[in-house]
């Protein structure tokens, strides 16, 4: 488990415990462009990863071990299409940002998928991003960093179930019961076999939305199965870098699961056969033609991380 270059990096405070109180809201306008969005400020502490010692949790290598992280901002929703837009075409992108250098001519933008990748689902007024590859996501959080001076990210593993828990230690963040599923996720139940708009579900105890179901999302470490055994050796601000393209972690479940996916402990890791459709060779650096039950949710650093600590990160974790 390497962390030390993450911990380095983020130049941040640690904490022991987490608040239980709503964490501070702020909306973002991205800067020359038509969109904004909410991010939640949670704060440091520690809490219990993975499943309690069940044969089920046992059977998912799921484990449990008591991890650490760093207080951090994160979206209250999905990144929607809305925002993707904006950095995958570039009349919807301008030179104006809040950073003198930003230049939208030198972005480096998805290529057009070569069709409808959502099967028809909705796109526009709050649907969430998907069929992006975790390569994708991260170039939208360069784009998104670029523009604003700020350092975005995908979440670690450890970051997202921190933020998905939201001070509980319950199968799901609402508690124990299943059934209560119908209130707060989009899920095989209940979805029709869509996603759906976000926001529109009960959120979690810490106010974040679709934490469970709608669209699984975008972790940023390497998938190891062996990933709890190693925390026994790193169990502050933990990441697993990645050395290859596959495979990535994803947490939440989505609108195609049942309910035992949609626990705070489940963990899935992205497949090769996501790009089965995809002619081209080599495989795209942008599209999962196969995974509209994918997306992501980005968060945002505490303390200023300067451009080239940004690019040297992004190199590092980034693997076309």
């Amino acid at each position: 488990m390497n962390h030390s270059f993450l911990a380095a990096l983020l130049l941040l405070s640690t904490g022991i415990c987490a608040q239980s109180v709503a964490p501070k809201v702020e909306n973002i306008a991205i800067p020359g462009t038509q969109q904004s969005f909410r991010m939640a400020l949670l704060p440091a502490g520690t809490f219990e990863m993975g499943s309690p010692e069940t044969e089920a949790g046992r059977a998912a290598n799921e484990g449990q071990h008591q991890v650490e992280v760093n207080s951090f901002w994160i979206g209250v929703h999905e990144v929607t299409f809305d925002e993707f837009f904006c950095f995958q075409f570039k009349e919807f992108d301008s030179d104006t940002a809040a950073t003198p250098d930003f230049k939208a001519d030198a972005v480096a933008r998805p290529s057009p998928p070569y069709y409808d990748f959502t099967y028809g689902r909705g796109k526009a007024d709050g649907f969430p991003a998907t069929t992006m590859t975790q390569q994708s996501a991260l170039r939208y959080c360069q784009w998104l960093s670029d523009k604003t001076g700020d350092f975005y990210r995908l979440p670690t593993e450890a970051e997202w179930e921190y933020a998905c828990r939201a001070g509980t230690n319950s199968a799901y963040s609402w508690g124990n019961d299943a059934s209560k599923a119908l209130e707060y996720a989009w899920f095989f139940e209940n979805s029709s076999g869509s996603y759906q708009k976000t926001g529109t579900k009960k959120p979690n105890p810490w106010g974040l939305y679709d934490m469970h179901g709608n669209v699984m999302e975008w972790c940023l470490d390497f998938y190891v199965e062996d990933y709890f055994q190693r925390l026994d050796t790193a169990s502050v601000n933990p990441l697993i870098l990645p050395t290859k393209k596959h495979s990535r972690t994803l947490k939440g479940g989505s609108f195609e699961d049942d309910t035992p996916a949609l626990r705070s402990a489940a963990r899935r890791k992205s497949d090769p056969k996501w790009q089965a459709r995809d002619p081209q060779i080599p495989k795209s650096k942008w599209w999962n033609p196969e995974s509209p039950f994918v997306g992501f949710r980005i968060i945002r650093e505490t303390k200023p991380v300067s451009k080239a600590e940004r690019d040297r990160f992004f190199e590092q974790v980034i693997k076309d």
